[in-house]
């Protein structure tokens, strides 16, 4: 069974690089592939060594819509100051689309245990 939801086939490096370059992102090093059951997810850092996390959405699984309500809940929770890793906007957006692909961009952080 060939379901294009679950097609990342496309989803290559050059074409993550793409797309954060579309948000004037600049790869100097890394795009590590991080656990993560249905999406695909890299750490890497940009040229002024800040690291971040990209996040590509499977395909067909979610709609903006539904992308969107997710990120606008983990802002809200950021505003609350509670610890979490919210999306960063770029071109006044938290969600992005490159290729076929949603995707968010997140800061990395190294979270000590409580």
């Amino acid at each position: 069974m060939h379901d294009k939801a679950f097609n990342f086939q496309t989803l290559n490096p050059d074409t993550i690089i793409d797309g954060l370059f579309d948000l004037g992102m600049r790869v100097d090093s890394g795009l590590t592939p991080l656990n993560s059951y249905e999406n695909r997810v890299y750490q890497f850092q940009d040229e002024d060594r800040h690291r971040y996390v990209v996040k590509f959405y499977r395909p067909e699984r979610w709609s903006a819509e539904q992308i969107l309500e997710e990120h606008q809940f983990t802002l809200q929770l950021k505003q609350d100051d509670v610890p979490v890793a919210a999306p960063l906007f770029f071109n006044d957006s938290t969600l992005h689309q490159h290729q076929g692909f949603f995707f968010a961009v997140f800061p990395s952080f190294r979270w000590a245990p409580v």
